[in-house]
């Protein structure tokens, strides 16, 4: 029974862990990116991101069209203490007081973008019951009344959202394809972090197979005096550090798996191996084409747009607050109080009222004026930040053109000093064998190896990362020779 229960415990332990482990994908980088930009945390940000700003373009856009609102208040009852003049005893008194009251109104209104008023319809009813002595009740209607109200003071802050509400949603836009690429550029360090640390797990199990046959060929030599001890030490203690960087590049592997499997929302334990790309596009950019597309596309650009604007808006609200301010009222209207229901909409009567309102500062001791100041320095402030960032814009823009235009060079070399590098240590292992040279000179070979192979992967790694920071920038594919664009329609239908 006992050895029945071993061995069952010895079968759940080899199967089990087969039941945990997730699939192998084998991804290469274009299908890696395309994971980042669909299923990725990051893309759902983005995407919300802009979600937002277009919700707030359509609260804008709403603002422009008539509103049509109810409001109604069906019970109001108020019973209370009210002090009274009393002629009969020609002396105040208290008296308690009783009614209900209800009432509807229906308002249309409309903002005028042109002027900054607002022109409105409404139209009402009313009921008051007084639950006294008497218990009457009286009833008033205006069945329509039309009115407009206007500030004079010289704002208008509809005209100034006409003009900047549009360009942050613009913005907004460019700023969704600027985050996909900037998204595509993690996703390229994830895929190469990942790539690497695999690159270096089998490089690690290559020079621990390589260290632990040489030191069984140290053994025989040393057996028939043509290594020396000191030799054979070195060959063993080869083979325990490259045994400690095998269990090294393993924990590597399994971490940045984990980072990786993370990023893209894949299933917990999928295993991944990254294939590396073997050719990369073959085109140089013009500095002064780059800069020109960036200057069209870039959200950048319509943020200056948008800051210069948002400082002129400050500047004449500080103004309007400087002089005289006025403001106008005009009602007409029809309206009609009865103490029968039936004849509140009977012969109307007319309502008008005209009201101008004047507030002039006499002394405020320079506060508006001092607001009005701040706004234009700070005004002129803005304008030096933006002349400069823009200045600091375009050097970037010509600095990563310099880069990405280096970077092919640099990845055709690196490639080259691979293969040169692996071809020399072959060579030299197989020296090794046949005794021509020592651990040292193979230790050194060994390692030049190793170095020329990351530096291959590193130069990849550069190219791709400064291939997307040059979209990124300008929002142009260089390659396709098009502008970047985002499918709009398709994240609003998601919704």
């Amino acid at each position: 029974m006992r050895h029945l229960i071993l061995m069952l415990f010895i079968v759940g332990s080899t199967i089990v862990p087969g039941f945990s482990q997730g699939p192998t994908l084998r991804l290469t980088l274009p299908e890696v990116i395309d994971l980042a930009t669909q299923q990725s945390i990051d893309a759902f940000r983005i995407k919300n991101m802009y979600l937002a700003r277009y919700w707030e373009f359509r609260y804008y856009k709403a603002e422009r069209l008539p509103g049509l609102s109810l409001s109604s208040s069906p019970v109001d009852f108020n019973r209370y203490s009210r002090k009274e003049y009393n002629f009969e005893t020609n002396q105040d008194e208290y008296r308690m007081r009783e009614y209900f009251n209800s009432d509807v109104s229906l308002s249309l209104v409309q903002n005028v973008a042109q002027t900054g008023g607002q022109i409105f319809l409404r139209s009402g009813l009313g009921m008051v019951k007084n639950l006294g002595d008497d218990g009457s009740t009286s009833y008033t209607a205006t069945p329509i009344s039309i009115g407009y109200s206007q500030e004079l003071n010289g704002y208008n802050a509809l005209k100034w959202k006409a003009k900047i509400e549009p360009l942050k949603y613009e913005k907004a836009k460019k700023q969704l394809i600027e985050n996909n690429e900037t998204l595509k550029q993690k996703a390229v360090s994830v895929f190469f972090n990942l790539a690497r640390a695999q690159i270096q797990k089998s490089i690690a199990e290559t020079n621990h197979a390589n260290a632990d046959t040489l030191y069984k060929v140290g053994q025989g030599r040393y057996q028939v005096g043509t290594v020396t001890q000191d030799e054979l030490l070195k060959l063993e203690l080869s083979v325990l550090n490259a045994s400690q960087a095998l269990n090294q590049a393993n924990v590597n592997v399994k971490r940045l798996q984990s980072s990786f499997n993370s990023f893209l929302g894949l299933a917990e334990g999928t295993t991944v191996e990254c294939v590396m790309p073997d050719i990369i596009p073959d085109f140089k950019v013009e500095a002064n084409d780059a800069i020109s597309f960036a200057v069209d596309n870039n959200p950048t650009i319509i943020d200056h747009e948008q800051r210069v604007l948002e400082a002129d808006q400050a500047v004449a609200s500080a103004k309007s607050e400087t002089g005289l301010n006025t403001s106008v009222f005009a009602l007409y209207g029809l309206n009609q109080d009865s103490k029968d229901f039936a004849d509140v909409y009977g012969k109307q009567n007319k309502s008008q009222r005209l009201n101008l309102g004047v507030n002039i500062p006499i002394v405020d001791w320079g506060r508006r004026k001092g607001r009005f100041e701040m706004a234009k320095s700070n005004r002129e402030v803005s304008l030096a930040e933006i002349r400069q960032e823009r200045i600091d814009f375009e050097q970037e823009v010509y600095q990563r053109v310099l880069e990405f235009n280096l970077q092919g060079g640099q990845v055709y070399n690196a490639a080259k000093a691979d293969t040169v590098a692996q071809m020399g240590y072959n060579v030299t292992f197989q020296r090794f064998l046949i005794g021509k040279i020592d651990v040292v000179v193979l230790n050194i070979a060994s390692t030049d190896q190793e170095n020329a192979r990351m530096q291959y992967v590193d130069a990849l790694n550069q190219f791709w990362t400064k291939y997307y920071q040059l979209r990124s920038l300008t929002l142009f594919d260089f390659e396709k020779k098009e502008e970047l664009v985002a499918e709009y329609d398709k994240i609003l239908q998601k919704q």
